[in-house]
């Protein structure tokens, strides 16, 4: 089919592109237009900001924004690090926000009724590295899911880096896939937080060459837009969109008028139309239709 070739031939030139190639491409995508909060407007207090990071550690406007975010001097960041199995899980991320002028501390999961109290004190919260999928099951096992979408619904902060990126999606990539082929459930997937509604993150994009594993959950995912975050890269997600800050960049691929095939389990991926963005610090993009 020709659509596919067309479709590889996107996939082989941003799989070798650099980062700093990427980062030369003009300011044309994406706009700087404040938006209005459609939940403000009908007097609902919108849910929190996120900060996600794609791993390769975080800058320092960024980790500065996020404290702001967070309440500045009066910011309380709960620190989650069970996607880490180090011993001195967390402690970097602690230092990180209490030397740019917040307050954190680590939540430890053994006590359950502890930690709920320390997230429900909380004005943010925050997900180092490791494997996302050791996070989402300590945090399920652990009765915190839940708490956390209540509390991010109702407008805390809510940011992470690496797996701490990886799972505010609803459906998460999991794990790489065995192979890099574009079939149908090649790309392993589990549930997510689901704070970041549409999207499906990915982390340490274009490093790693992961074109190929969000390209292909997307086309399993109907309607999920893909975002691939580059290596000290963030996205700011508020009321429908997001912005890009760091000094990488972020692809975007979006299915949404796109015509996909929809082979059986193992069979070939085909699709015709998919839209792709390529962006970087300052740029934004709308990933919900403004109310």
């Amino acid at each position: 089919m020709k659509r596919i070739a067309s479709v590889s031939a996107v996939l082989l030139l941003l799989i070798s592109a650099t980062e700093s190639a990427v980062d030369q491409l003009p300011d044309a995508v994406g706009s700087a237009r404040p938006a209005a909060r459609a939940d403000e407007q009908r007097g609902r207090r919108p849910a929190g900001p996120l900060v996600i990071v794609g791993g390769g550690g975080t800058p320092e406007p960024v980790g500065r924004h996020f404290v702001k975010l967070s309440g500045g001097k009066q910011a309380r960041i709960a620190v989650l690090p069970q996607a880490s199995s180090r011993p001195d899980r967390g402690a970097s991320s602690v230092k990180m926000f209490n030397s740019l002028g917040g307050r954190s501390f680590i939540v430890d999961l053994e006590d359950r009724r502890r930690a709920r109290e320390r997230i429900e004190s909380a004005t943010a919260v925050w997900f180092p590295g490791g494997s996302q999928s050791a996070l989402y099951e300590a945090l399920e096992k652990a009765g915190l899911v839940a708490l956390i979408r209540r509390r991010h619904a109702r407008g805390m902060v809510v940011g992470g880096t690496s797996a701490g990126a990886a799972v505010m999606s609803a459906v998460m990539i999991s794990r790489s896939p065995e192979t890099p082929a574009l079939r149908t459930g090649n790309t392993p997937s589990a549930s997510g937080l689901g704070l970041a509604p549409g999207l499906i993150i990915d982390q340490h994009f274009i490093r790693r060459r992961r074109m190929n594993r969000l390209v292909g959950i997307v086309l399993d995912q109907r309607g999920r837009i893909g975002v691939g975050i580059g290596e000290a890269t963030a996205i700011i997600v508020s009321g429908g969109r997001f912005r890009v800050m760091g000094k990488n960049s972020v692809i975007v691929v979006d299915p949404r008028e796109a015509r996909i095939d929809r082979p059986a389990a193992g069979e070939i991926q085909s699709a015709g139309g998919l839209r792709l963005h390529v962006l970087k610090a300052g740029q934004e993009f709308r990933f919900q239709k403004e109310d």
